[in-house]
């Protein structure tokens, strides 16, 4: 059995430190770490429990424990760069509107009260683009057992706040995030659907 004992603390302040080859972990590693220590456990597999806690390393990560934790951090669910993009576009328009209404089903990310239309900006992995060519919305190799319930319960959730703006009368429009590269497309998509040409989704 291969034992890989970490004795300084992976907290995620420490963005000075540089971090080792160690704590790149091969698969079937096993790593002992004390309970008062900080640890990323995204891709391992509790084993033991006490004093030391020992993990099994389930894939190789291109990412060191510390790099994937302070990536993981950044992640919001709301002023996303997608969805300023889509601001952007609609503010250059003339159009004025409002952010994450709370009295709304979802909290549209954007919302036109008079004209009855709500726009959310999906993340295709969160949300689970059903486009089968985005390569974006592709599952992790580890954890499905966490991943798939999680996405999934997303995914229905958003069905079913979809679902109450259309019987309230609201139009609905999902804009993508692989959907945003072409900016001229964006912008016309928006236009026509803010403007009542068409429907959405």
């Amino acid at each position: 059995m291969r034992l890989e004992h970490h004795r300084r603390p992976l907290r995620p302040w420490c963005t000075g430190r540089r971090c080792s080859p160690a704590d790149r972990l091969a698969p079937g590693a096993i790593v002992a770490v004390k309970r008062a220590q900080c640890w990323p456990r995204s891709n391992l597999r509790t084993l033991s429990h006490g004093p030391l806690i020992l993990y099994r390393c389930l894939v190789a990560d291109t990412l060191t424990f510390l790099e994937r934790s302070q990536r993981m951090a950044r992640v919001t669910g709301a002023d996303t760069r997608p969805e300023l993009i889509v601001r952007q576009q609609l503010w250059h328009m003339g159009y004025r509107y409002r952010l994450h209404a709370r009295d709304l089903p979802g909290k549209p990310d954007v919302a036109f009260r008079g004209r009855k239309c709500a726009i959310f900006v999906n993340g295709c992995f969160w949300h689970r683009h059903p486009d089968p060519a985005c390569r974006l919305a592709r599952l992790p190799k580890s954890r499905l057992d966490f991943w798939v319930p999680k996405l999934e319960a997303n995914r229905e959730r958003d069905v079913e706040n979809i679902s109450q703006l259309k019987a309230l009368g609201w139009r609905v429009l999902l804009v993508w995030e692989c959907r945003m590269k072409d900016r001229e497309q964006l912008g016309n998509r928006l236009y026509r659907f803010v403007e009542g040409i068409d429907e959405g989704d």
